[in-house]
């Protein structure tokens, strides 16, 4: 027996944007026993895979097009007008759990936009959240990764930055200092999620604790991906795994401390499971 100490961090699991989603959810599937989701209600594949158990059933923007007369759940990244207006041409139900947050953003977009602003989005290409975005400005504001892309553009004297709800402070920060070092007047909107953005510093100090740290989290989540390199700068034992079955003995040795934390789209049941196991070695 390795006999491990180990703690899960508090701070980590499910934002409640997806707490909110993820209730609604549940409601209705308990009430009718099946509901459509337009897309991954979180990007957690175990916890998708839960709901589907229930009655979930996810569907992408194609299918949608072909439904009729059917409940339809909006996730937390929120949507472009165009899902909207295929809901009523088709009569579908939509149970909106667009997160507060991104909603407030998308409209400071569409009021930029409406005042014929140049817009440029500090966001990943193609995630559900940024689509959302773009569609208040029928497509035509700049997203753009980081700042080599950025000044690929041909800029204007006038800047209109925004960002994807679910990026790094620091780094939104460094691309409007060095937009204005190079001339350019930024209008720059924090539209970042605190709850998000605060867990750097949080996993800073809960990384530190321990010898090992194992970080759970989806494949397909962009916010995994940042606050697991956040932890693996501090501890650089720090392991990335998805799912229980990826945990591996061999990478402890007795009387260890370890630490569990994970995404705003982890479940805190699945971190539970990782410490039931590493209590078991």
């Amino acid at each position: 027996m390795l006999q491990l100490r180990v703690q899960i961090d508090p701070n980590s699991g499910f934002c409640f944007g997806v707490i909110y989603a993820i209730q609604m959810a549940e409601d209705i599937l308990d009430e009718q026993g099946y509901l459509y989701c337009l897309g991954d209600i979180v990007h957690n594949d175990v916890e998708v895979q839960r709901l589907e158990k229930r009655g979930l059933r996810i569907i992408n923007h194609e299918q949608f097009k072909q439904l009729q007369n059917e409940h339809v759940l909006i996730r937390a990244h929120g949507e472009p007008p165009s899902t909207y207006q295929t809901a009523l041409e088709n009569n579908l139900n939509l149970i909106d759990a667009s997160c507060p947050v991104v909603l407030k953003l998308q409209n400071r977009i569409k009021t930029s936009y409406d005042k014929n602003e140049k817009i440029f989005i500090y966001g990943k290409h193609g995630h559900a959240e940024v689509l959302g975005l773009l569609g208040q400005t029928n497509n035509d504001a700049v997203v753009f990764e980081n700042v080599d892309e950025l000044l690929q553009h041909e800029l204007p004297a006038n800047i209109t930055l925004y960002s994807q709800t679910t990026k790094s402070t620091d780094n939104f920060y460094k691309i409007k200092n060095l937009l204005e070092d190079k001339g350019y007047q930024v209008n720059a909107n924090d539209t970042i999620c605190r709850q998000v953005s605060n867990r750097d510093q949080d996993l800073r100090k809960f990384a530190g604790k321990f010898n090992k740290i194992i970080f759970v989290s989806g494949t397909k989540s962009s916010n995994g991906k940042v606050l697991y390199q956040v932890c693996k700068d501090t501890n650089p034992n720090t392991y990335f795994i998805s799912k229980v079955e990826e945990l591996r003995p061999e990478w402890f040795k007795a009387a260890e401390s370890v630490g569990i934390c994970g995404a705003t789209s982890t479940p805190m049941w699945l971190m539970e499971e990782v410490q039931k196991v590493l209590l078991s070695y």
